[in-house]
């Protein structure tokens, strides 16, 4: 027994453990870097909405093109088919698409994320059970010369795939539920930002 080349049962479910531990960490970073920018643009689009209200269409779309946040890009949509003359529940479904699909860019691969998450710790589970069966196997047929360290040593494997199991699940569930938070408050900014844009249009057409 021991040794990292023999693992026992373990062995694959650790193989597994560790390849979904990368590709949740691989994710988590990516996801980071794709969601850093949701909650900005902020003062560009009070800038584009004033020059927007004021009649400068033309200064509130070039504020907005530069923007890099989901927010920018539907508002940016929104204030282009104002400029064309669009208006009405036409106008109010497309908006609504367009932002479904930043939403649905923000939280891409998020679900792949909240399923490690899940799976591991029960991976880990199978793997601790795999053990004990191999380590009460193998303390079977020792019959008279068992002793204590036959079941120790198999006992140690089948723990370690319940602590990899965790090591892997709890990273992916945090980096799952800040993730998720982000991308929440990237749609929030959506829906405010269209709101206070639709505001603006109604009174200039009341005026």
């Amino acid at each position: 027994m021991g040794g990292l080349g023999e693992i026992g049962a373990g062995g694959p479910v650790l193989a597994v453990l560790a390849a979904l531990s990368v590709l949740s960490l691989a994710l988590i970073v990516a996801k980071a870097l794709q969601l850093a920018p949701v909650r900005g643009g902020a003062e560009e689009r009070a800038a584009a909405l004033r020059a927007w209200a004021e009649g400068r269409q033309g200064e509130a779309l070039g504020l907005l093109r530069s923007g890099r946040a989901p927010a920018d890009r539907v508002m940016l949509y929104t204030m282009e088919r104002l400029a064309e003359g669009r208006r009405g529940p036409a106008l109010v479904t497309a908006t609504v698409a367009r932002g479904a699909e930043e939403l649905a860019r923000m939280s891409s691969w998020l679900r792949l994320l909240e399923l490690i998450a899940m799976i591991a710790p029960l991976l880990g589970l199978l793997g601790t059970v795999l053990g004990m069966i191999r380590a009460f196997r193998e303390l079977e047929l020792a019959q008279g010369a068992a002793n204590a360290s036959i079941l120790a040593g198999g006992i140690w494997e089948a723990l370690l795939t319940t602590a990899a199991g965790l090591l892997v699940a709890i990273p992916a569930a945090v980096g799952a539920a800040l993730l998720a938070a982000r991308a929440e408050a990237g749609a929030q900014a959506i829906e405010a930002s269209v709101s206070e844009l639709m505001l603006v249009e109604d009174a200039q057409r009341s005026a």
